[in-house]
């Protein structure tokens, strides 16, 4: 009877254990970028009027094509999710008649943007 109360003692205290050992927070947690990164310097590259192909041959292809609109597209990036130094930037673009038409998000916006490629 003994053997039994031991045996259920020590039975309860290891699944307690296992149980807590996933939820501690000295875990390492390898920091993985997700998304586009992008430089200020590539946005600095955008003019209004320029194709499809020429946007993605500057900045790639984007995270996020907006299902409901085919004319707006999601540069999205982020890293370090949930500590001190995360870092999430976005940028949307968006296109009017297969031309660029504007630019937002947390870039600026370049001084010659609305200067045309081709002139």
């Amino acid at each position: 009877m003994q053997s039994l109360k031991t045996f259920s003692l020590c039975l309860i205290v290891a699944l307690t254990l296992s149980a807590t050992a996933g939820c501690s927070s000295w875990v390492y947690r390898i920091n993985i970028p997700q998304g586009n990164f992008l430089e200020q310097s590539d946005v600095d590259k955008l003019r209004v009027s320029m194709t499809r192909e020429q946007v993605l041959y500057v900045l790639g292809k984007p995270v996020a094509e907006d299902a409901f609109d085919k004319n707006t597209w999601h540069y999205l990036y982020s890293f370090n999710l949930g500590r001190d130094n995360e870092q999430r930037k976005s940028l949307t673009i968006v296109f009017e008649n297969e031309k660029l038409q504007s630019i937002s998000g947390d870039y600026e916006q370049p001084a010659e943007f609305n200067t045309p490629l081709e002139q």
